[in-house]
């Protein structure tokens, strides 16, 4: 168990799953894997999960990259995941946090079109003024023109993966600046693909 003293840095991390619903899924897992550029963030997988840290920009650059590569094959594919910034304890791989603030797979990602399906949720921990944060963040959304509705424990984001990743890094972002010690998670679960109707 980690201590509770604090890390040298704001390090972001990002534990998430892709799931593809394919025979193949072994093949789009590691095919989107390769076509990303991961140099920039500490990364680690293991048989549930995959983790990755560093500064925000690249985290979410990386994990959108790993989405949208899947995503591209047209089979249905799921991104589950939950970022953090402020996790008391989180120190490894603090040398990522060097890097300059050029996106590795962002001009691939953006010549990719996949329409999406997203909810997500902001926790921004031990703060009384969490509702007007999380509140804000919705107007962020609503300016994106990717906010579709509030849902039980969650808004509902549609629209392109581009765009609706933008929401989501400014949303954290945004949520993380509203404290120097702010201790913010974030879940998303965006979907692609999908067979089922669109329930907007």
């Amino acid at each position: 168990m980690q201590g509770l003293s604090c890390g040298t840095s704001r390090i972001v991390g990002c534990r998430f799953s892709i799931y593809p619903m394919a025979d193949n899924f072994v093949e789009v897992i590691l095919t989107a894997l390769k076509e990303v550029d991961t140099s920039k963030v500490w990364m680690e997988t293991d048989d549930v999960t995959t983790c990755i840290r560093g500064r925000s920009e690249h985290v979410f650059d990386v994990a959108k990259a790993i989405f949208i590569h899947a995503a591209k094959t047209g089979v249905h594919v799921v991104f589950n995941g939950t970022f953090s910034v402020g996790c008391p304890g989180d120190s490894a791989g603090d040398t990522y946090m060097s890097e300059n603030d050029e996106r590795l797979n962002e001009e691939a990602s953006s010549q990719e079109k996949v329409e999406v399906a997203t909810q997500f949720a902001l926790y921004p921990l031990n703060n009384p003024d969490y509702m007007q944060i999380i509140a804000d963040q919705v107007e962020v959304a609503k300016d994106h023109g990717t906010f579709t509705k509030g849902v039980h424990y969650a808004s509902r984001l549609d629209g392109d993966a581009n765009d609706v990743f933008k929401t989501l890094e400014q949303s954290f972002v945004n949520a993380s600046k509203t404290h120097e010690r702010s201790h913010v998670t974030m879940t998303a679960i965006v979907s692609a693909n999908s067979p089922s109707k669109k329930d907007k």
